[in-house]
């Protein structure tokens, strides 16, 4: 296996389903395959493109032994574990084998709003029954409230095994500052697609990917050639993908990068309610761009 080194294409992954809601083995296994194949570097397994919210305890367990079945030791796997319910989280890392599991990604505390010390003592018990490293996930769009600067700074000098952060603040000074100051051993990773290339440019090291599931070729690429300091050519690429980025966010995540995924072969289209698929210009327009792929 890869050694997990924080750094990279990191993908997001959806969570198949078939046309009854229920998980779709089949297309699970036909996209981890297509991921290791595009040479991404880790897969993170029930995140927010992987419909985590609507997956019961036990369907959450279920694609997360398949994702490490299918991936076989070819890339590490992370588990996306998170909420806005400090003790419940922390008791749901009973529900897994972290035997083969490189780190997680745990959100900031969604919908209850906390101050930042209240996120610094909810990462804190996290830190404390995690056996494996873990990424902070900032994402103030959907969670309500923003990780700061210094509250990452605080985790990451204070927490041994707080080792990077997945940043979708879209603040690139708030991102330049934690790059600035952060310690040797901890990463800032990209949580936004649109942005990979300039924050890899001020020294991110990666991404956590919805778009690398559509060109993970071109995606790895463009981060390699970040890593490796040939930004010319990563921004070549950078261009390339960009309008695909767009279409899949312009009306809904998963539900675009389903639909795209769909349209590869890959695996079916359907969601969980309350998610639902974005509207006919957005395929359409998809279905244009990726026939020509």
């Amino acid at each position: 296996m890869k050694k997990f080194t924080f750094k990279g294409t990191g993908v997001a992954i959806v969570t198949p389903f078939n046309n009854k809601g229920n998980i779709d083995h089949k297309g699970l296994k036909k996209l981890v395959n297509h991921l290791i194949n595009g040479n991404i570097d880790y897969i993170v397994a029930l995140g927010t493109t992987g419909e985590s919210a609507t997956l019961n305890k036990e369907e959450k367990k279920e694609v997360v032994q398949l994702i490490l079945e299918y991936a076989n030791g070819r890339v590490p796997v992370v588990l996306g574990l998170g909420g806005n319910n400090t003790a419940e989280v922390c008791n749901d890392f009973k529900l897994y084998d972290f035997k083969n599991i490189a780190a997680i990604l745990s959100v900031s505390p969604f919908y209850n709003k906390p101050n930042q010390q209240g996120i610094i003592e909810h990462y804190k018990q996290i830190s404390n029954v995690s056996p494996v490293p873990i990424i902070l996930y900032n994402v103030p769009s959907r969670t309500g409230s923003n990780l700061t600067s210094d509250t990452t700074l605080q985790l990451a000098n204070e927490f041994k095994n707080i080792r990077a952060i997945k940043e979708a603040s879209g603040n690139m000074e708030q991102c330049m500052r934690i790059i600035a100051d952060k310690p040797k051993n901890f990463e800032l990773i990209s949580g936004d697609d649109n942005l990979t290339f300039p924050l890899m440019a001020c020294g991110a090291g990666g991404v956590i990917s919805v778009a690398a599931m559509v060109y993970p070729d071109k995606f790895s690429s463009m981060i390699n050639h970040c890593l490796n300091g040939e930004f010319q050519k990563a921004l070549k690429l950078h261009y390339q993908i960009m309008p695909v980025t767009d279409l899949l966010f312009a009306d809904g995540n998963p539900g675009g990068v389903k639909e795209a995924l769909n349209i590869l072969g890959i695996c079916e289209h359907h969601l969980r309610l309350p998610l639902y698929p974005p509207n006919k210009n957005v395929i359409d327009s998809l279905k244009k761009i990726l026939n020509k792929k």
